[in-house]
């Protein structure tokens, strides 16, 4: 049964701030880096006249970045595609995230709204997963989502560090 997540995040950085940042190819490389390392890779950045902003990356996960546990039923050469696109509307941004684990029948998709606040912006980030796996596909999903909901307001941290930075 899929599994829900639902995380709230404040950060100083205005809606416009973070939209550009989004747009930026060296700002997902820096992200990309803090977040995975050389696992991580960007796949597609791609921005239309618009202002929409697509990204797609992927992630190589070896068994030495697994949990044991599941390091123990997940084969060697799992790999997680992530689709971002970002639309901007008149003071809002709203995202749709996909997940696609290739080796092990998992899958994810959320939405997202980054909107204004008096002093910076507000991400919303909900959505569900699904790992297909009998005995221990919830206890993954589980992890996973705990994952998200942890690492959401330290994204946004960066993102507000690395726009202050890089401005």
């Amino acid at each position: 049964m899929p599994r829900s997540f639902d995380v709230t995040t404040e950060t100083a950085a205005d809606v416009a701030a973070v939209r550009a940042a989004f747009a930026d190819r060296d700002y997902w490389l820096a992200r990309l880096a803090a977040y995975g390392g050389e696992a991580m890779s960007l796949d597609r950045l791609e921005v239309d006249p618009a202002g929409a902003v697509s990204v797609q990356t992927s992630q190589d996960l070896t068994h030495d970045v697994l949990p044991g546990v599941f390091a123990r039923v997940l084969p060697g050469d799992l790999r997680i595609v992530r689709t971002e696109v970002w639309q901007p509307t008149e003071d809002e941004v709203h995202g749709d995230v996909t997940i696609a684990a290739h080796g092990v029948p998992g899958s994810g998709v959320g939405a997202a709204v980054l909107a204004p606040r008096p002093a910076g912006s507000r991400l919303r980030f909900s959505g569900t997963l699904e790992v297909r796996i009998p005995l221990v596909g919830g206890r993954i999903e589980q992890f996973i989502a705990d994952l998200i909901v942890k690492e959401v307001p330290e994204m946004q941290r960066f993102t507000t560090e690395w726009i202050a930075a890089h401005g």
